[in-house]
């Protein structure tokens, strides 16, 4: 069975996500740039002209398929890398995955999702 994973982290933490990821293994991942908020409700910002509310903050929706096996050990490269301690530091989601099929191959299964050097292939 796979997994789909969908963090909603800091744009700031990007880079540093990623390097953890591609040094456990996971090659194959999407970003979208988003906006958005959860509990705190965004943030208060304070100028010349006054204070005002910026409700939609600049976000990265990072996506992963993997197998289940690799779950929690993705889960937690994701947490332990993009956590700052600070309010909005962002949420993880986890969907089930029925299947998989490469385009190109009609691979379907594992094989589609296995890459040469990933976190599958380095644990054989």
């Amino acid at each position: 069975m796979f997994r789909k994973i969908e963090a909603y982290i800091r744009d700031e933490k990007l880079d540093e996500v990623k390097q953890a990821l591609y040094d456990i293994g996971i090659v194959g991942m999407n970003i979208i740039h988003v906006e958005g908020h959860g509990r705190q409700g965004g943030i208060e910002l304070s100028g010349r002209s006054g204070t005002y509310r910026v409700d939609m903050l600049p976000r990265v929706q990072l996506n992963i398929v993997l197998s289940t096996r690799n779950l929690e050990k993705a889960i937690e490269v994701i947490q332990q890398t993009a956590v700052t301690g600070r309010q909005g530091d962002g949420v993880i989601f986890i969907y089930p995955v029925e299947d998989v099929v490469r385009i190109r191959t009609g691979e379907r299964g594992p094989q589609a999702l296995s890459y040469r050097g990933d976190i599958d292939d380095r644990s054989r």
